[in-house]
């Protein structure tokens, strides 16, 4: 599907599990912009529990029945990428207010950088609003079950990661 915006959008993040309010919003905006980059970070300043590597196979099995999802890593600035991918458009999430206030900070700092790229805030569906990768992580750590966060193929490789030893 294209959209009448003909816009590059990029949507940044660890994806550290790639949850199912990551993929809701993948989806929504996929259906705005005739391109979207999922932008997997390294995570440089995060300890993250999934390598990049993982964290960019996963993204590319759940992106892969959207024809206009490319799946990229990124390293260093958002600004770098952005612009380097021909970026229009950064997509962000937000669940509560919480999050508004650092990613109305982030969107005013990226604009200083990117004068010519809007950021778009999404937010998730009702019943994802919630759950966030941080919260996905340390309920399955504990031996929770987030098997209402993440799509199956995610749940099967955070129980592999988390499984104790024998």
């Amino acid at each position: 599907m294209t959209s009448v915006t003909r816009l590059t959008a990029v949507y940044p993040g660890t994806f550290d599990p790639m949850t199912l309010g990551h993929e809701d919003l993948m989806r929504r905006a996929a259906r705005l912009f005739e391109r979207l980059i999922v932008a997997v970070a390294a995570g440089h300043h995060k300890r993250t529990m999934f390598t990049l590597d993982e964290r960019l196979e996963i993204a590319q099995e759940l992106a892969a029945k959207h024809p206009n999802i490319e799946v990229i890593a990124f390293r260093g600035l958002l600004r770098d990428f952005v612009v380097s991918h021909d970026g229009k458009v950064v997509v962000r999430g937000l669940r509560a207010v919480s999050d508004f206030e650092y990613e109305f900070q982030m969107a005013g700092m990226n604009r200083q950088l990117m004068p010519d790229v809007e950021t778009v805030f999404l937010t998730p569906s009702d019943h994802y609003q919630f759950v966030s990768g941080t919260f996905v992580r340390e309920i399955a750590t504990l031996g929770g079950d987030v098997s209402k966060f993440v799509s199956p193929s995610v749940l099967n490789r955070l129980q592999q990661r988390v499984k104790p030893d024998a």
